[in-house]
C-alpha cells in the first residue's frame, strides 16, 4: 500500500482553513461548501485508489521534459 503523508497533510490543512473561513464568516457557505466537498472527495478517491493497489499521482510533481 502506498502512503503519501504530504498529500494527506495538504488536504487536512486546506480543509481546516476552509472550515475556519466559514466559521468567521469570511466566505459564504455557497463558496465554501463546494470546496470542502471537493477536498473530501479528492481525499476519499485517492484513499480508495491506494487501497485497491492502483497508482496514485502526487499533487505536486516535476514537469516532464518535452
Amino acid at each position: 500500500m502506498s502512503v503519501n503523508p504530504s498529500k494527506a497533510l495538504i488536504a487536512l490543512v486546506a480543509l481546516i482553513c476552509m472550515t475556519v473561513l466559514l466559521a468567521v464568516n469570511s466566505i459564504s457557505t455557497d463558496q465554501g461548501l463546494p470546496i470542502i466537498t471537493m477536498i473530501v472527495g479528492y481525499s476519499v478517491g485517492n484513499g480508495m485508489a491506494a487501497l485497491t493497489g492502483k497508482s496514485v499521482d502526487p499533487i505536486i510533481k516535476k514537469k516532464e521534459p518535452k
